[in-house]
């Protein structure tokens, strides 16, 4: 049995490859169980994923849960819900967080209606006041931030964007307890059944995953300028992002907006071209290792948190940019 009072993780897999926001996750449940005086327990689901549970207690977990089996190799709500259930309803911990992605979303919704419990979702921090857990989360539209306490119902549960908690230095020298879960339904218990996946062909890098990104705003004037983001990005070998001005505007999809309302990122490199550093775009951003701004008007608050800035008019200073780039690139 858990320690009742633990903070425990669901860990999200694609095809056995553990996602990063789960190891971020890892990272903040090990500082708050510390804070608790409790363990971190982690929840891997998935077919041949038994291998992988080990990379949990790198990151601070005590215990790892593991529910291998065929039915889990791809995600549906139903087969995943009802081991997480049984988990938590035996175990009954005090804190759970899962991903705020889209089945970390659609699993925790159905979880916590079958649990009756609270769920604060997208949460980009959290923290303890009194031994009890605050989540801080955007809200009216990510114009302010609001901080989220929870009833006596336990567990809290939570989904965490990603990036948006810092991940530790992993410690390969932890070990811990794997702990074998079987999966108690049968398939024809399962209302859904997965045909085929099809990956989407974008030939696009993922912003979340991207260690480059080059973002577009207001700036731009319209949709054509994406064109030459895009052209400088595939010359860095980067993602393509967009302020929430652009993708309102309709001139790149929702899917590239970075900010409180988009993907919050954190690559080593952000090129933000032509966005004024609005606060919601910022908070999407800030963490970038290094961040470069490109804009005409010398006073935006993009150049307030840049560690580079270039003062300009972007459709003189990318192609400049982007032809000395390519003769560094000509010399390796």
């Amino acid at each position: 049995m858990s320690n009742k009072n633990s903070v425990w993780v669901c860990l999200e897999q694609t095809d056995g490859k553990i996602a990063g926001v789960s190891y971020e996750m890892l990272s903040e449940a090990r500082k708050l169980a510390d804070q608790l005086s409790t363990e971190v327990c982690a929840v891997l689901m998935g077919a041949q994923v038994q291998d992988q549970a080990k990379e949990a207690f790198a990151y601070g977990a005590d215990k790892v849960y593991v529910c291998d089996d065929e039915k889990l190799k791809d995600y549906r709500t139903d087969s995943y819900c009802k081991v997480l259930e049984n988990l938590v309803k035996e175990n009954t911990p005090d804190i759970l967080l899962l991903a705020a992605t889209t089945n970390g979303r659609d699993l925790a919704a159905r979880l916590a209606s079958r649990l009756e419990t609270g769920l604060a979702a997208d949460c980009v921090a959290l923290n303890l006041e009194d031994g009890q857990l605050v989540a801080t989360r955007p809200t009216y539209g990510g114009n302010i931030m609001a901080d989220v306490v929870f009833p006596e119902k336990r567990p809290a549960m939570c989904t965490i964007r990603p990036n948006a908690l810092s991940k530790s230095e992993p410690d390969a020298s932890k070990t811990g307890e794997v702990i074998a879960v079987a999966m108690d339904a049968d398939e024809a218990e399962l209302r859904t059944k997965v045909r085929e996946v099809l990956a989407k062909a974008s030939g696009e890098i993922s912003l979340t995953d991207a260690q480059i990104i080059v973002s577009g705003g207001r700036g731009l004037g319209d949709a054509s300028g994406f064109d030459l983001i895009r052209e400088f990005a595939q010359t860095l070998g980067a993602a393509v992002g967009a302020s929430r001005a652009a993708v309102d505007a309709g001139w790149i999809p929702y899917e590239h907006q970075v900010g409180q309302t988009g993907k919050t990122v954190a690559p080593k490199l952000y090129i933000a071209c032509g966005i004024s550093g609005a606060l919601q775009h910022l908070a999407g951003m800030k963490t970038s290792d290094v961040i470069v701004a490109i804009n005409k008007d010398e006073e935006a608050p993009i150049f307030g948190v840049a560690n580079y800035g270039i003062v300009g008019d972007l459709y003189k200073v990318i192609p400049v940019m982007i032809e000395e780039i390519k003769k560094v690139l000509a010399t390796r």
